[in-house]
This record gives structure tokens, sequence and C-alpha cells, in this order.
């Protein structure tokens, strides 16, 4: 009799752990079950607890992270209960992850990341303190130190030199985190300092929503009466006429008060296309300096400094394996460290160049673009009679818009930049704008149509399969 209630016990229990399964499944997606449950997990009902049986320490915490509300729920939903979860390493589990499992955690994991990376600019007023990032954390190498030194002097002192700092430079080459950083050394040094963070997005989103709800002097108070106003992603104004009005009387308010000012945009403001004649004088009145790639040195102590963070030891080879390969952006390179932990932590192995090697072969070959962006504009706007300025500019006249029409297609050839990156980095551009122009190109290069032009020693005609060889030829050499 004993035997026969102890098998209905395990007989219920098991159906119940089927159905909590098919539960989680439903709330959390198939994709995200297949890659985070199955295989992984192992459910059991235990006196008023659910025991997650799991392959090692970094699934147990990601589950618990991301899945504990779904897995309640989905428990409450078939037994009518709440009992308590707890994790617990089960080695026979690891034998059951597959490859092309590892593969889909390691990704959704970095991918993860990245959508962290991508919303740091995005914070809403009233400013959250304290921000991300700190200049104790910023690496400084050739490549950025002059932005480093003039952001120190904005700190210490209560009136520098540098107003406004115009910080520029590519994607994901520390600018946010030294604007970041400027705000929270200075909450920490000068803590009575009223100061204020903003992406330009923010800005003018909250500038909108004052006009529809007619609450334009109380934003303009917020915005306006700050000691150090920090602007990210500038570039977003262009285009914007009614918000760069609004932002021109409150910059000057600001600097007529002696205040200090911060901007940072992905381009220098004279290349920064569609954008006021006004807001560029005064953007570039004070001081402007660029961030630069990273040299090979600065690349690998920002990925240890990194691997520091993650509290994971990564051999001095796979670090320099990493930066010699990943050239471009921090992000880059933090996103390659990312999927190397997480691959590691997910097969119990530690990380040696062999598994680097093998584990980032699609990373390096998907991010390590054969030609750089700075070589297209060099080339094009050389063979065009033009500077790269124009190129960024809102000029359309025959010449710069024929520059910027090849510019944009072949960008979009030679690079793995998306139609709306390009569009932005082209002026502030929309994506339709970019895909028209590669089309229009493409024809013409089908067609090989004859194209005028007029450069500084007058009129000029080319066929489009020539002027194509050529701007090949100058960016491959």
């Amino acid at each position: 009799m004993q035997d026969t209630i102890i098998d209905e016990v395990t007989r219920q229990s098991g159906a119940q752990t089927i159905d909590v399964n098919k539960a989680i499944a439903e709330k959390i997606g198939p994709q995200k079950y297949r890659i985070w449950f199955k295989n992984s997990t192992k459910l059991t009902f235990n006196d008023g607890y659910l025991k997650i049986g799991v392959p090692n320490l970094f699934i147990a915490s990601w589950i618990e992270n991301h899945f504990s509300n779904e897995i309640s729920q989905a428990i409450a939903a078939v037994t009518g209960s709440s009992p308590k979860i707890t994790f617990a390493i089960d080695p026979e589990l690891s034998g059951n992850l597959q490859r092309s499992q590892l593969d889909s955690q390691a990704q959704l994991v970095a991918k993860a990341q990245d959508h962290s990376l991508s919303r740091r600019t995005k914070l809403p007023a009233p400013l959250r303190k304290k921000l991300k990032f700190s200049l104790d954390t910023f690496v400084v190498g050739p490549s950025n130190k002059l932005a480093y030194n003039a952001a120190k002097a904005v700190v210490s002192e209560q009136k520098s030199p540098f107003n406004p700092l115009f910080v520029h430079g590519g994607y994901g080459l520390g600018k946010t985190h030294l604007l970041q950083g400027i705000c929270n050394e200075v909450d920490k040094t000068r803590p009575q300092t009223n100061w204020l963070y903003l992406s330009a997005e923010d800005f003018a989103n909250q500038f909108v929503l004052a006009l529809k709800t007619k609450k334009l002097e109380a934003f303009r108070s917020r915005t306006r009466q700050t000691e150090l106003f920090v602007i990210d992603d500038i570039h977003f104004l262009a285009s914007k006429p009614s918000t760069q009005e609004e932002f021109l009387h409150t910059f000057n308010t600001i600097d007529l008060a002696g205040k200090q000012i911060v901007l940072a945009s992905d381009a220098h403001p004279k290349m920064i296309g569609q954008l006021s004649e006004k807001l560029v004088n005064r953007f570039i009145s004070g001081m402007v300096v660029k961030i630069d790639t990273p040299d090979l040195q600065t690349r690998c102590q920002i990925c240890k400094q990194y691997a520091a963070a993650m509290k994971k030891h990564i051999p001095e080879s796979v670090i320099r394996y990493i930066a010699e390969n990943l050239k471009n952006n921090v992000r880059e390179l933090e996103g390659a460290l990312l999927k190397l932990i997480a691959y590691a932590s997910l097969q119990n192995q530690n990380i040696d160049l062999n598994m680097a090697t093998e584990v980032l072969a699609e990373h390096l070959a998907r991010t390590d673009p054969i030609v750089h962006i700075s070589d297209i504009e060099s080339a094009v706007a050389t063979y065009f009679g033009i500077t790269p300025t124009n190129l960024h500019s809102s000029k359309k006249n025959r010449t710069v818009a024929l520059a910027r029409h090849f510019s944009m297609y072949l960008v979009r050839k030679h690079t793995n930049m998306s139609s709306s990156e390009i569009g932005r980095f082209m002026g502030n551009k929309n994506h339709a704008t970019v895909l028209l122009a590669c089309k229009k190109v493409e024809d013409q290069i089908n067609q090989n149509a004859e194209l005028r032009w007029y450069s500084a020693t007058g009129n000029k005609i080319a066929k489009a399969r020539t002027i194509l060889e050529h701007l090949e030829e100058s960016i491959s050499g």
C-alpha cells in the first residue's frame, strides 16, 4: 500500500513538472525556453519547494535574474500555490548542453549587454544620480588624453577655460563615459552643484511634451537654471529647427550666466548636417576635441579593466588576440569579451587562446570591416573635388549630392553599418534617403550612365563604372 502511495505522489509530481515546464514555455516563448530551460534545467517539487537543477552557477544566476516572475506565475497557474524556489547544481545536466545551445546562450547574453549599452544615454528627467560611468574607470591613452584632460579641468575648476567643451568621435569610443564621468565627479567633489545630464533626444522629447502640456516655463526653469549642463548625442537636433531654436536660447542663458556646458556628438560641429549656423558658431567658440580610435596598448588595458570588472581571469595572450583583431571601438571589445566569458562559464572551462579563436571567429569576421568609413570619405571627397565636411552638410548641389550618393553606396557595400547608421553619419539623413541613394547609384552603374559635376578645375564628365572603379581602387590601396 505504501508503495502505491509513493508511486502516486511521484506520478503527480512528474505531471506537475511537465505542466510547469509547458507554462514557462508559454510565458517566455519557445525560443528562450529552448535556450535556457530545455536540457539546462530539471524541476523537482519537494516539501513546499521547487528545486531547479542547473548545470552551473552562470545559468542559475541568469534564470533567477531574468525569469523568476515567469516561473512563479507558471507554478501558481499549475498548482495554485507559491512554493519557494531554490537552485542546485546538477552535474548530469552539463552533458546535456549542445554546442548550438551554448552558442545561443552566449549570443543572448551579449545581445542583452549590447541593448543595455545602447540605452545608456536614455536618461529621463529628473536626472538619475548616480550615473553609470566614472572618470576613475576611463582608460586614458593617446587617442583620448586631450579630451580626458579637458574633462578633468571642467571638474577641478569652478570656471574652466573650456566652455563649452565639445567632444566628438565615432561610435563606442567613450564619449558617454566621459560625460557621465564629469557629472559624477562634480557631484562627488562639489555636491552643491546643480547639474543636468540628458541626451539630445531626451531634450527634444521633453520640449515637445512641455509644449503639448503647456508646461514650457517649468521645462525652461529645469534646463536653464543649472550650473553644469551636459548633453549627449547633440547631432540628434539636426533637421529639427524649432528644437534647435529652443536649445540655442537655453545655451545662451546658461553661457551668459557663466555656467559650464559640455556636449558630445558623433561628428565635429561643422560636419553635422542641417544644424543652424548659430548653434555651430556657439559650439566651436569653446574647446572642440576629438576622441580617436584607441591604439593597441589602450585596447589591451580596456580589455583588462573589463575582465576585472567581470571578476574573470583572462590570459594575456587572449587579451592581446582580441585587442589586435578588434580596432574600431570599445563596445566591440566589450562584446567579444562578454561572449567569451559567457561561453566559458556555460561550459565550466577556463579561457585560453584556443577557445578564444574558436568562439570569436564569427564575431571577429562580422565586426572587422574591410574598409573604414574615413577611407571612403577621403577617397570620394578627393575625387569629386570637395571636402569631407560637404558630405555631412545640408548642401544639395549636383556635385555634393553625387559624391554623397557614392559615399553611401560604398559605405553600405564595404562596411557592416545599417542604413540608419549611414544616414546618421552622413548629416542625419534617414534610412530611406540612404536606400534611395544606393538604388540610384546601382542603376547608374548598371546603365553605365554618363555623370556630370562641377569641380574647382571646371566641369567634369565620367561614366558611372569608371567613377566606381577609381573609387574602389583608391579605398583599397
